[in-house]
């Protein structure tokens, strides 16, 4: 991790922000408009493609300032091998090793003088918050309806950087923006829908759907 702490985040920002905004259209296809066939197909996920995606995740994080979670989880959402909170689940808890070797290898490239320390302390108090209350809302919601909300907010999150990397800017950029919202918020009423419509007939339901209590 230490190359990482040389290359700038404006230098990667603009591909990543252009491929998760790809991988957001197809997450968001593949669990809210796919109504007669299962978002989810549990099958092994070969550690061929789960070394790549690590290694390129985790130069990407440390590189960038977060992409260990925004490109793993997608990635992984897309290839429908994983019911969606056990991915999110295993994303995060592998993250801990990565945050700290990425940090390991900025201590090493920077020191402790460089790194704002109340900024941490904030951002470590308001993740041990919302972490908790997260996880308990990904452990409940059905496959389907996480999918959809997952899809959209990569686009919603990415929108500004992708729009900004392929030249779009003013009013035609706030547009296309109200556009993506509208359609996320779209997809989420209909996966709502396509789900009560699978519990109600027990047809075509998936593990990730029965909530538990």
């Amino acid at each position: 991790m230490v190359l990482s702490a040389f290359i700038t985040a404006e230098a990667a920002e603009p591909i990543v922000a252009v491929f998760l905004f790809l991988l957001g259209v197809f997450v968001l296809a593949r669990f809210s408009f796919r109504r007669h066939q299962r978002p989810v197909q549990v099958r092994p996920v070969s550690r061929s493609f789960l070394a790549p995606l690590g290694l390129i995740a985790g130069f990407l994080d440390a590189a960038g300032g977060g992409g260990w979670g925004p490109i793993s989880t997608p990635t992984l959402l897309s290839s429908g091998r994983m019911e969606p909170r056990k991915i999110i689940g295993t994303v995060d808890t592998s993250e801990f090793l990565v945050a700290l070797s990425a940090s390991i290898g900025f201590l090493f490239a920077l020191s402790f003088a460089e790194i704002p320390w109340t900024v941490v302390g904030a951002l470590l108090l308001g993740g041990i918050v919302a972490a908790p209350i997260a996880a308990y809302i990904v452990r409940i919601m059905p496959a389907r309806i996480l999918g959809t909300a997952v899809g959209g907010l990569i686009l919603v999150t990415n929108m500004k950087t992708f729009l900004g990397a392929v030249g779009i800017g003013g009013v035609l950029a706030v547009l296309i923006y109200i556009l993506i919202v509208a359609i996320w918020i779209a997809a989420l009423v209909f996966s709502i829908r396509v789900n009560r419509q699978e519990e109600g007939s027990g047809v075509g339901g998936d593990p990730s759907t029965s909530r538990v209590v």
